[in-house]
């Protein structure tokens, strides 16, 4: 029967919080004191990367969870994987194993019914077997073609019966095999983004200047010829708070921004009859519109700076970025 929220003892519940969270490290550690005991570890992401198929990985329960999120991370870092519910695949998923695959059979017992009952068709496609187990002599263990140990000192259940302290075992030994896979693959950031591109990552590494930039003809431009009081009128027209200066040739050889206007108010300037190339700053910070939107906003912050100039490969204006425009996009 649930107590009252009166006769709740707030220091109880942090020693609870305590003890579990210190159960669970002892299991982590465990685990990682085995790896070095035996090469199953070793052996386990010898026959994934070798194969020539996919990972399937399957479990059922509190294992099937874990198997899950196991799947994602392998497939969301250069190891093609999905899950298999176990009990499904006794009734026709079976039929997603090839011989070229891995199944990656996840059971602390080692004796899940359903696990058992789909091992001698595992057998029979001739696809490899990695089991992941907290007994090494249980029928699924001694089964397998490489054994993982998960087993733990004990549960973070006070009755040491829900699956907690080995779940996260199991987890994070999924995860190791993930790191270690990712690591032989050569598996980079631009790999990562590639199978992320909705995520933040995917925003930082794939977008380019020419996807977040004003194009030209959205620019505000002037000549270096150009009245200044014209020039101002542009600026306030384009909305970006600041006005280029082209050459003949379009190329960008100037800037004046109104951090710039400013200034020159503050200096009691007479520009009333000015040209724009005698208060535009010259030489323009620019990148090609090909660099990296990431690469745009690093080198911005590092100039201080609130724009950015993009330029074709013959050095004429493609467009112009502004730090709202990365903020918009989501890359900063």
């Amino acid at each position: 029967m649930a107590e009252s929220s009166a006769s709740i003892d707030p220091e109880h519940l942090i020693a609870r919080g305590e003890t579990t969270l210190a159960i669970e490290i002892a299991g982590l550690e465990a685990v990682k004191a085995r790896l070095r005991g035996d090469q199953s570890f070793v052996r386990a992401v010898t026959v994934i990367l070798e194969a020539k198929g996919r990972v399937i990985v399957t479990g059922v329960g509190k294992s099937g969870h874990i198997g899950r999120k196991i799947a994602a991370t392998l497939a969301s870092t250069g190891t093609p994987a999905y899950f298999v519910h176990a009990a499904e695949a006794a009734h026709g998923d079976l039929g997603m194993i090839t011989p070229e695959d891995v199944v990656i059979a996840i059971s602390y017992s080692g004796q899940s019914d359903e696990l058992l009952t789909i091992l001698p068709a595992i057998k029979r496609f001739g696809a490899h077997l990695i089991a992941i187990t907290g007994r090494a002599h249980s029928p699924l263990a001694q089964a397998a073609e490489v054994h993982l140990d998960v087993s733990v000192p004990q549960e973070a259940c006070p009755h040491n019966i829900a699956p907690t302290a080995s779940t996260t075992a199991t987890l994070a030994l999924g995860d190791a095999l993930a790191m270690a896979l990712l690591e032989a693959r050569g598996f980079g950031p631009d790999d990562f983004a590639r199978t992320h591109p909705a995520g933040a990552l995917g925003r930082r590494l794939l977008l380019r200047l020419s996807d977040v930039m004003r194009p030209r003809d959205r620019c505000p431009v002037a000549t270096t010829q150009t009245p200044f009081t014209e020039a101002l009128l542009t600026m306030t027209q384009g909305g970006m708070g600041m006005v280029i200066e082209v050459d003949e040739h379009d190329r960008p050889i100037g800037i004046f921004t109104d951090g710039d206007l400013r200034r020159l108010l503050e200096r009691g300037t007479d520009w009333r009859h000015a040209r724009f190339g005698d208060v535009a700053h010259p030489a323009p910070k620019t990148l090609p519109a090909t660099a990296l939107a990431a690469e745009a906003a690093h080198f911005m912050e590092t100039h201080r700076i609130n724009h950015i100039l993009a330029v074709h490969a013959d050095g004429t204006l493609a467009g112009a970025v502004h730090m709202h425009d990365l903020m918009h996009a989501k890359v900063i």
